[in-house]
């Protein structure tokens, strides 16, 4: 396959080889330039190689499991970046957490088709290619994080500057699910100390002043941002 500069690069991590094979296929279909790995080691040696735009991790490997190769990369900071799916049969809430919590972009559940995971990767190359100009363009709203305005059907909105840093974390991954502590450290930041509440009174107001019931609680798990 010929493979030019801008093409993205996407590491598959799974140890059923029809389900390599097939997702391989679909990418490669795509335009993406893929490799394979069958199991956590070799998915961690082949991304220090590779340096993938993308890892689909698969979550019961041998070796190590997915969740454990997420944790190794994430605390690399050459994989700060990186895009990472879980692709797993364990659909029960507790490993989606687990999953979220070590930093990945999306979980989805297996079976899935092959049209709807390359449909997913492409809206999430999409998004990364939105969130670089600092524009994000969602339906009808417009978040500049540059300027720090907000536009909502022609309109201008006035927000404050940790409702504005809030709104544009969500919106910036449309479906993700945000823990509470992450939406913390990365707004507020690991060294300001606020109360549990902050965040439902910060999604309150923009829910008011936007006018729109955009984002939605995930009990018991975080945030999210739906249009």
């Amino acid at each position: 396959m010929s493979v030019s500069n801008n093409v993205k690069k996407v590491l598959i991590a799974d140890d059923e080889p029809d389900i390599l094979e097939i997702i391989q296929y679909n990418l490669q279909t795509e335009g993406y330039e893929v490799i394979t790995a069958k199991n956590g080691n070799e998915a961690i040696d082949l991304a220090k190689k590779f340096q993938p735009d993308l890892i689909i991790l698969d979550i019961m490997m041998p070796g190590k499991n997915g969740i454990e190769v997420c944790n190794i990369l994430r605390l690399q900071p050459a994989f700060n970046d990186t895009l990472i799916i879980f692709l797993t049969a364990l659909s029960d809430e507790g490993t989606e957490v687990k999953g979220l919590e070590t930093g990945a972009d999306d979980f989805i559940t297996k079976p899935v088709s092959p049209k709807v995971l390359v449909s997913k990767v492409n809206a999430l190359f999409r998004r990364v290619s939105k969130e670089d100009t600092g524009l994000l363009q969602i339906g009808d709203l417009q978040i500049d994080r540059e300027k720090y305005i907000i536009n909502y059907q022609g309109k201008d909105i006035i927000l404050a500057r940790k409702e504005f840093e809030l709104l544009a974390l969500l919106a910036g991954k449309p479906g993700k699910v945000f823990l509470r502590n992450e939406i913390l450290n990365q707004v507020w930041g690991t060294e300001v100390i606020v109360g549990d509440r902050t965040i439902d009174v910060h999604i309150r107001k923009i829910r008011q002043k936007l006018n729109m019931d955009c984002i939605t609680t995930v009990k018991g798990v975080g945030y999210k941002f739906e249009m």
